[in-house]
């Protein structure tokens, strides 16, 4: 027997907020998911986002206690089609009310990256390739 690792969970401390946070990264979710103490979102690929309310991780296990604020414990990644849609995402969060964790920048690696702070102090990233330098002509 192998397990097959298929999701990620999130524990949010208000739902509908987080929700609305990853709408507006595009990601399919329903209105009514909102009013759910459990929402589950498939991803492309096949994988899982899962998102819990703290009340609910709380239902099977009562000592359950959040991190710090501050001190979320994963990184998401979400990757955007060029550079200026990674700028222009970061923005959008922005102007929305998120906080800004590392505003756009191009990286050593190669991408543009930037990072914003979800509702409940996770990391998300925003990167895409840079794009190919041209050798100047002689």
């Amino acid at each position: 027997m192998t397990a097959t690792f298929n999701g990620t969970g999130l524990i949010v401390s208000d739902l509908a907020r987080s929700l609305a946070f990853y709408r507006r990264l595009g990601l399919a979710i329903p209105a009514a998911a909102d009013a759910e103490p459990h929402v589950e979102v498939v991803l492309p690929g096949g994988q899982r986002l899962l998102f819990d309310t703290e009340d609910t991780i709380r239902s099977f296990d009562p000592a359950w206690a959040p991190a710090s604020a501050g001190q979320g414990r994963i990184s998401l990644a979400f990757a955007c089609e060029d550079p200026a849609e990674v700028d222009a995402v970061h923005e959008d969060l922005v102007a929305a009310g998120y906080e800004s964790h590392l505003a756009p920048w191009d990286a050593f690696w190669g991408q543009r990256y930037a990072s914003i702070v979800d509702p409940d102090g996770n990391t998300v990233d925003l990167y895409a390739p840079l794009a190919a330098t041209v050798p100047a002509s002689s």
